[in-house]
């Protein structure tokens, strides 16, 4: 079992999807402005960098894993035109601010968001061309249980991209980084969102989950082909691609 998966928001008895499901209910309103804040906007340049690496395939039927407010899939619907767009996530609270997002930009008839559970999703075997998760399979209870619900309903051909943060490996970088997200995010995150453990949850969470090879390993073991990573921003953030 990866370490990932006994990293739980609160603590507790609580099984972790129900931990994540309440916390990301409770920082819902704030995540927006906790994501531009903690990576100083540079979230934006890893999924766009994300959705370039996709767009050559030119996916009509794209599903975006724990969507939260609906970032990702946003982008998808601007840089792919031709492609119809499903997000799923397991917090209300993220999918209803998700749907307010897509209604103001006028992309309701082309991305439908839904809560639902990324272990178990309620979609039949080979619906997508694509699937991507950003920033969300290190909340995963069963990781590779994920993955492997991920290439059931992926078509033969298809591509699957993860991005998740990660821990850099620059002996330079790396102190600063712990700096910044041990005690900096977690100081903001009490004051912003007043959820006094999600921005604490988040470091440990990034610190424990697999990554880069660790992580493509756990891809091949689910049955994704091709599995490789790029490194991006010092090693803070990591795209994962694999093909079906």
């Amino acid at each position: 079992m990866p370490e990932v998966e006994k990293i739980t928001p609160y603590g507790g008895d609580a099984p972790k999807e129900q931990q994540v499901e309440q916390m990301f209910d409770s920082i819902a309103p704030a995540y927006d402005f906790m994501n531009r804040a903690m990576t100083l906007g540079i979230d934006r340049l890893w999924r766009r960098k994300a959705v370039g690496m996709l767009r050559a395939d030119k996916p009509e039927m794209v599903l975006d894993v724990a969507t939260g407010t609906g970032d990702l899939a946003i982008l998808l619907a601007r840089k792919l035109p031709q492609a119809r767009i499903t997000g799923v996530d397991l917090s209300s609270g993220m999918i209803k601010v998700g749907q307010e997002k897509i209604a103001a930009k006028g992309l309701s008839n082309r991305i439908s968001l839904q809560v639902g559970d990324c272990l178990s999703l309620p979609f039949d075997d080979g619906t997508f061309d694509c699937v991507t998760v950003a920033y969300g399979v290190r909340n995963f209870s069963d990781l590779e249980a994920g993955y492997l619900e991920m290439h059931r309903v992926m078509r033969p051909g298809g591509k699957l991209c993860v991005i998740e943060l990660s821990t850099p490996r620059n002996r330079i970088v790396k102190p600063l980084y712990n700096l910044y997200t041990k005690h900096i995010i977690p100081l903001v995150g009490r004051m912003v969102s007043k959820d006094t453990r999600a921005y604490s949850y988040l470091p440990e969470s990034i610190a424990a989950v697999p990554q880069r090879e660790s992580m493509c390993e756990l891809m091949r073991r689910a049955g994704f082909k091709e599995a490789h990573f790029r490194s991006m921003t010092f090693g803070v953030c990591t795209i994962y691609i694999g093909s079906v």
